[in-house]
């Protein structure tokens, strides 16, 4: 939608830069996926560097609470912080953002020393690694993933990235909850497509969506009173667009997930009647082409 949006708008040229523009929009996603993991090494760093300098007696400042070893010998946190192949990947992706942005590690550090979260992880007797998981899981889900300047930090590194938050945190928290002793130096490292059908799906629904623009705006038009290309909502016009060519060109998936998909994408980023708009729109092609026999779905239940 991104993709097919910005060139709408002349953003990107046609033809092979614009695929490319996709491909790397999606492989900047696992590139915020390795920043988002790296914050976890360089806050056990920040944690062992800060408790030396209190152990030499330098304070960074006396009103700050002094934090004990339960940061630094957290189990997940050191399964993390020790992982050489994920400290090999984000190496190799040259994810070295902290290392000049140090500021927004030491503010957070530092909320989460100031936090509720900590205080309570800190008193407690009991630290084995259910414990651990999850103080590391609460302070990702109350206090790193909702940070405002970091949200601000990372829509001026690059703007897709703020798309993208959302599904990342969701999927961090998730493994977070569910790393266990055992876990291998391959489990913070999982594949960005599910498979390779998975990766070909975006290309050829970005493909076909293109190839048969034209076709599919008369479809729009045509079930929309009054059409004028200027006057639809840009973001509808792409959803639309997109969804129709599902219709279509893809007889594997069913018109049901097709809508559901997309009005939950109208939700997140057009307006809030665009949703209603669009099902509508939607409902009535579905009719029509039940009524024509002109749906191409294969297998039970896709109509």
């Amino acid at each position: 939608m991104q993709t097919l949006f910005a060139l709408g708008q002349n953003e990107i040229s046609e033809g092979n830069t614009d695929q490319k523009f996709l491909l790397n929009s999606m492989s900047n996603m696992y590139d915020l996926y390795l920043l988002m993991m790296s914050l976890f090494i360089e806050l056990h760093k920040k944690s062992e560097d800060y408790y030396k300098k209190l152990q030499n007696r330098i304070l960074v400042d006396s009103n700050e609470p002094e934090p004990s070893r339960v940061i630094i010998n957290n189990q997940v946190l050191l399964k993390i912080s020790t992982n050489k192949l994920l400290i090999e990947t984000i190496a190799k992706q040259k994810i070295n953002y902290w290392d000049l942005d140090f500021e927004y590690v030491d503010k957070i550090f530092k909320q989460i020393l100031k936090s509720k979260i900590y205080r309570k992880y800190a008193e407690s007797n009991n630290h084995d690694f259910e414990s651990d998981r999850q103080f590391v899981a609460d302070i990702f889900r109350d206090i790193i993933a909702p940070n405002e300047k970091l949200y601000d930090y990372l829509e001026d590194k690059k703007l897709t990235w703020i798309d993208d938050l959302p599904i990342i945190n969701t999927n961090l928290l998730k493994m977070l909850k569910q790393i266990k002793p055992e876990s291998n130096d391959t489990y913070f490292l999982p594949d960005l497509y599910k498979d390779e059908d998975d990766k070909q799906f975006a290309i050829q629904l970005y493909q076909k969506t293109l190839l048969y623009k034209d076709e599919l705006n008369l479809e729009i038009k045509g079930k929309t009173t009054n059409w004028d290309s200027e006057r639809l909502a840009a973001v509808d016009a792409t959803l639309l667009t997109m969804a129709i060519c599902e219709f279509k060109h893809f007889p594997s998936i069913p018109v049901k997930v097709t809508i559901n998909e997309y009005l939950e994408i109208a939700k997140e980023y057009s307006t809030p009647k665009s949703s209603t708009f669009i099902n509508g729109i939607l409902d009535n092609l579905v009719k029509q082409y039940q009524n024509s026999n002109s749906l191409n779905k294969t297998g039970r239940g896709l109509k």
